[in-house]
């Protein structure tokens, strides 16, 4: 077949669909979902073509290879990205030359870290996930001030290798999490109260853009898109490495106490927690308190119960006493300990081993304060539920978290797309419920009557969604996301425009959507 013919028979394809079209230039840029391409090549050819261009301790992985389900593997199963090549690159120039080769053959390409991507557009996705678990190294700068970590670093080894090293940083709070996912959306985590958000604290990215190029993004490089990648970085790039501030490590070891309370306790507990976190002004120490609500059997096997940690940035002698009202709710059982950082993620039940996989439907808000009344109406509506579909229960919970949130609100708002500085808690409904079972109705409505409650609760403010949360459910608008203010979302579609203009990276809360 002549090659050009049949270029020219798929360009004459392509225009029919648009009316009124002449040359493919004219298409707007929200049309171009990829550059258009009629080669049909298989995943065979894909990943002999690949291997031959990128370094030779890269992997590739097919379908058929033994690792696959283990390199696919998403904490939410639910949410399926239909995979059909797995390439783990050695080196960060490798991710270039897969954007260039996936370009030039219009393939979708999807870049994972530690797969805990929880928004619904990535069912969407069909094509080659970029998986940057070999790209983990760290390296100290010199003068103590920063750290480069590439872009497949999880919370876990950051913590470890800054500590081992006599640092710490701002990070999530869940060591099997990515760091670089985190920073792209904000990043909350026990440092917040003193450091800031994880991007408050970003001070450059090394970007491979939708067209393959690679940038240098930080204050006076690029300095537009620096502003965009904090708090809409997924939209916009992939960052092979960072550089963060890092700071040494003061404070020998961390406190943790935990509770466990029944219900008769719910409203008590929640009043002590607003006053402790006082609009967001909780001691900056306070770094992580965190609760849920769920079945525990070995309590009681048809009435949820209430877990509740604190954790804080120094010994048990400097906050037992701001956590003496709590000390006097009667509870089930309690325990405390003094850790080193490291080791918190242990007690405050965050470590990697302690939220297990599944296909998991969920709703999230953001909160100010928390509505007492709604605390209870939602515990209500937990039983009832609970009680209605007993294995639906048995895998439910209800998450609340709540952070020192005094270096957040220290930046400056509009200096960083992150639009959500006078939020100053994070909460999630979550439930277990297999695609295709009669529990998945329920556990979606389960999940929107949960956001009715939470956002009934605060009836003078809009419903916030933290984007490293975000669901996808219909319920979640763009400017609950990314914000209210007019020019947050103008801006970001300009940059969107300026820097991906054929909406490669629409696959994880999509500013431009599929």
């Amino acid at each position: 077949m002549n090659t050009s013919w049949y270029a020219l028979c798929c360009l004459a394809l392509l225009q029919a669909f648009i009316p009124g079209s002449s040359p493919l230039k004219s298409i707007p840029y929200y049309f171009q979902k990829n550059p258009f391409t009629c080669r049909q090549v298989s995943v065979f050819e894909i990943a002999q073509d690949l291997g031959a261009v990128i370094s030779s301790n890269s992997a590739i992985f097919l379908p058929s290879h033994p690792p696959w389900s283990e390199v696919t593997k998403r904490w939410n199963t639910l949410i399926a990205p239909d995979i059909e090549i797995v390439v783990q690159p050695a080196e960060e120039s490798d991710i270039p030359k897969v954007v260039q080769y996936c370009n030039d053959n219009g393939i979708e390409f999807l870049v994972v870290n530690r797969g805990h991507g929880l928004t619904a557009a990535l069912n969407k996705f069909r094509g080659i996930q970029i998986d940057m678990k070999q790209l983990t190294a760290i390296t100290i700068d010199s003068d103590g001030k920063s750290a480069l970590f590439q872009g497949g670093v999880s919370v876990d080894e950051v913590v470890t290798a800054l500590w081992d090293q006599g640092y710490v940083t701002t990070t999530g709070s869940s060591g099997s999490v990515g760091l670089t996912g985190l920073a792209l959306g904000g990043g909350h985590g026990r440092y917040e109260g003193l450091y800031g958000l994880i991007s408050d604290n970003v001070i450059h990215l090394n970007v491979v853009l939708a067209d393959g190029s690679t940038v240098p993004v930080n204050e006076t490089s690029y300095e537009d898109l620096f502003w965009a990648m904090k708090g809409a970085g997924h939209n916009f790039g992939i960052v092979t490495s960072l550089r963060l501030k890092i700071y040494p490590k003061q404070i020998a070891t961390w406190h943790y106490h935990n509770y466990l309370w029944t219900q008769d306790k719910l409203e008590a507990v929640f009043e002590e927690m607003n006053r402790v976190q006082d609009h967001g002004n909780a001691p900056p120490l306070l770094g992580a308190s965190f609760g849920h609500i769920r079945i525990n059997r070995s309590v009681n096997e048809k009435e949820a119960i209430l877990w509740w940690t604190s954790g804080y940035a120094g010994p048990a002698s400097e906050v037992e006493h701001i956590l003496r009202p709590f000390n006097a709710i009667e509870a089930i059982s309690d325990e405390m300990g003094d850790v080193p950082y490291p080791e918190i993620h242990g007690p405050q039940d965050t470590a990697t081993s302690s939220f297990p996989s599944g296909p998991y439907v969920m709703s999230t808000v953001m909160l100010q304060t928390y509505n007492i009344t709604a605390q209870r109406q939602l515990y209500d509506l937990f039983n009832r539920n609970a009680a209605l579909y007993p294995e639906l229960g048995a895998n439910a919970l209800l998450m609340i978290e709540g952070y020192a949130t005094a270096g957040v609100q220290a930046i400056d708002p509009i200096s960083t797309a992150y639009p959500h500085r006078d939020e100053f808690h994070l909460a999630f409904f979550l439930a277990a419920a297999p695609e295709g079972s009669d529990l998945l109705e329920p556990a979606r409505t389960w999940a929107k009557e949960s956001w009715d409650i939470w956002n009934a609760g605060q009836p003078t403010r809009k419903p916030a969604t933290y984007v490293n949360y975000g669901t996808g459910n219909e319920y979640e608008s763009l400017e609950s996301i990314y914000g209210y203010e007019p020019w947050r979302l103008e801006r970001l579609r300009a940059l969107k425009a300026k820097y991906d203009p054929y909406n490669r990276f629409r696959y994880y809360v999509p500013i431009i959507p599929y």
